[in-house]
């Protein structure tokens, strides 16, 4: 696939909107939006942004035995460089140093990786599976760029929507939902362009409600999550609000949170789920963090390609700095891992199948090892500089 397509009819569409298809959605107000409930489950899903207050009374906290560990991933978008944080997974279940995850949080990519992160070694082989294989090439195989002109993406909503069902069968939901009745959580982040803001939804407690549209709804997230604006159109989710029925548009979480960890007051606040043993923060980015250097072609595809690419590692640095400062002001341990300057970048679109198995095999490979882990957020920060000094020089 070129994503060039896609991007280049960004572009156009912006000068074009007025010209595209009536929306055919069914009308609602902000009042409606605030009041709205998912599969008629009122208690799966917060807004990200809302007060702590709020979110103290409506998300459900972990549950954490006497004497076991506190642990908490989280994974960040990156689109095909998920296959990073895959790599990273199954590896760190090879050096059996792989803990069990009290709360695992996803966004995009991170989203799709959230789940089998969440189960455990057990579903190492069906997760590099979904990076290696050659599914996601398959599934950008054939653009269609009057799509993202005039409809709402490259590729429609179904395509990613069937990759999701061919790995996420209604047993491993079953299992979610075992694991979620033991008080371990699993959260996934989509962005809600009706409403423009970051909403996280409590996977467990989906999968767990016996609402007859539960897993559909389960798969629609993580369809919605990893949905990059222009490439795969936006999931519609249906919600009620009084009486009235009508559809949400979610998208790729990364657009309004580019990796997700709880708020200060709900995680770091001195909940009793902090007195459990060894409280352990861990974030996987699937990207890279420092600055990237590439003279850009002077096209309109380059162009939003990098300016989609900077904004995104820009807010990734924000949120890692925001996480470490309050983990080590808590008395969480903080772990980092991320794609280093030592794996160059391939120049592609990210969703080559040969692109993602090297990708796969550096993080498996970094994580069996046991030297994949950041502990001090300035150690990134010092190796940058470093980088930065020794180019210095050239530079006029």
């Amino acid at each position: 696939m070129n994503l060039g397509h896609a991007l280049r009819a960004l572009a156009l569409s912006t000068a074009l909107l007025g010209a595209c298809a009536s929306d055919l959605r069914t009308p609602f107000t902000e009042s409606d939006e605030m009041t709205a409930v998912a599969i008629g489950a009122p208690n799966i899903r917060y807004w990200a942004d809302a007060t702590a207050s709020t979110i103290q009374g409506v998300a459900r906290h972990a549950v954490v035995q006497k004497g076991r560990p506190f642990v908490y991933l989280a994974l960040s978008g990156g689109g095909g460089s998920g296959a990073f944080g895959a790599g990273v997974l199954n590896g760190w279940s090879e050096s059996g140093a792989r803990p069990e995850f009290t709360i695992v949080s996803g966004v995009s990519t991170g989203a799709l990786i959230a789940p089998f992160a969440f189960l455990g070694p057990a579903y190492d082989d069906r997760l590099r599976q979904v990076y290696t294989n050659g599914a996601a090439e398959r599934l950008i195989g054939e653009p269609n760029p009057l799509g993202a002109l005039f409809g709402p993406g490259a590729f429609g909503r179904e395509r990613l929507r069937r990759l999701v069902e061919r790995y996420l069968d209604d047993d491993l939901i079953r299992a979610i939902a075992r694991e979620d009745q033991k008080g371990r959580r699993l959260l996934v982040v989509t962005t809600n362009l009706d409403a423009q803001r970051a909403v996280v939804w409590d996977m467990g407690a989906i999968a767990a409600s016996g609402e007859p549209k539960a897993f559909e709804l389960f798969r629609e997230v993580l369809a919605a999550s990893a949905s990059v604006p222009v490439v795969f159109a936006p999931q519609l989710i249906d919600v009620k609000a009084d009486d009235k029925l009508f559809q949400e548009m979610h998208a790729d979480g990364t657009l309004s949170a580019p990796v997700y960890t709880l708020p200060d007051a709900m995680l770091f606040g001195g909940k009793p789920i902090l007195r459990a043993a060894r409280p352990a923060l861990y974030v996987i980015v699937n990207g890279r963090i420092d600055p990237g250097f590439a003279v850009v072609p002077d096209q309109v595809e380059a162009i939003a390609a990098q300016s989609l690419s900077t904004l995104n590692r820009v807010g990734t640095k924000a949120v890692l700095a925001q996480t470490y400062n309050v983990a080590t002001r808590e008395g969480l341990s903080f772990h980092l891992s991320y794609i280093d300057r030592d794996h160059p970048d391939s120049g592609g679109t990210g969703f080559e199948t040969d692109a993602m198995r090297k990708l796969y095999d550096y993080g498996y490979e970094k994580a069996r090892s046991g030297a994949f882990w950041v502990t001090d957020l300035s150690q990134v920060e010092a190796a940058k500089d470093a980088a930065k000094a020794a180019v210095a020089p050239t530079i006029r």
